[in-house]
Order: structure tokens, then sequence, then C-alpha cells
């Protein structure tokens, strides 16, 4: 059993040593994260998974971004610590964040990522929006979280200008 919370600063060092556990070294040169690079994430949408010790099982976050100039969500990183792999965490942490983005206002998100795994989760493959290289198109995943709202959106996804507290 798991506690979901949103992360808070206090978090933070332990979340980074998480995801420096679960990914390979060199992560912060991936395309994704020039998206990051001096943008506030979605801190509301941001989520550790502890269990009934206190101990980080798991975590995510969501940065703003323009999609074709459309205002969405990119989803990552997720990552679940080695030892609890297996266990539904991470499935959890996508589907309570995703019901949080909905409910805050948010209309689309997207990912890079494979297609098989995060299809059970509702997304697909996005024709047309272009992650900045190199990125394997066939790893650009998104999900509307109202419908239809990925529809007519194509182009290079780039940094969001702004601070990332909420959808415009």
């Amino acid at each position: 059993m798991y506690e979901l919370k949103v992360e808070t600063a206090q978090d933070v060092h332990e979340v980074e040593a998480l995801f420096d556990l679960c990914f390979a070294p060199g992560r912060e040169a991936l395309s994704s994260y020039r998206l990051r690079d001096d943008v506030a994430p979605v801190a509301s949408l941001n989520q550790v998974a502890r269990d009934v010790d206190g101990i980080l099982a798991g975590a995510i976050r969501y940065w703003p971004v323009l999609a074709g100039g459309a205002v969405s969500l990119l989803l990552g990183p997720i990552a679940v610590h080695p030892t609890r792999q297996g266990e539904g965490l991470a499935g959890e942490l996508i589907r309570s964040s995703l019901a949080l983005a909905a409910r805050d206002g948010w209309a689309r998100v997207m990912l890079v990522g494979d297609a098989p795994y995060y299809a059970r989760f509702g997304f697909e493959k996005l024709s047309g929006v272009v992650m900045p290289p190199p990125t394997n198109p066939d790893r650009v995943l998104g999900q509307p979280l109202v419908p239809g709202a990925w529809k007519g959106i194509a182009g290079t996804v780039q940094r969001y200008p702004h601070d990332g507290s909420g959808p415009d």
C-alpha cells in the first residue's frame, strides 16, 4: 500500500536520486530535458508514492510545453524503485496524476515512451507532433484529457514560455 502525495521541496533530492537510479547515465541530455530547462514543472501534478514506512517508492512529474503551438502537458519522468516494480505503482501514479490534470483543466498530455505500455492508459501515437531530435517519432504519444483535444494539433514541441502554474 502506498500513499500518493504532491511532491514537496523536501522530496526533490530523493526523487532525483530515484530518477538517477532508474534511468541511464546522461538522462538529462535527452531532448525532453531541453524542453524543461528553466521552465517550472506543474507542481500540482508532480507526485511521490511512499510506503507505510515513508520510504520513497515512485515519483512522476509533469511539465508544460507547446505542441504545435497548443499548451500541453509533457509527462515524465516517471520512475518506480527497482524493488517495487511489478506492483502496479507506475499505473497508479499515471492514473492518479491524469485525473488531477483533467480536474485542473489541462486539455492534453503527451510523453515519449513505449506505445504498447502506455496504450493501457489511453495514449496513442501522435502523428504530426514532432519532438526535438533525437526522438523516435513512434515513441511520441498523446492522450486527450478533453475529447478531441489533439485534433488538428501538429508541429514541433517547444519550451513553454511561462511559469507552468496551470493551463492557459
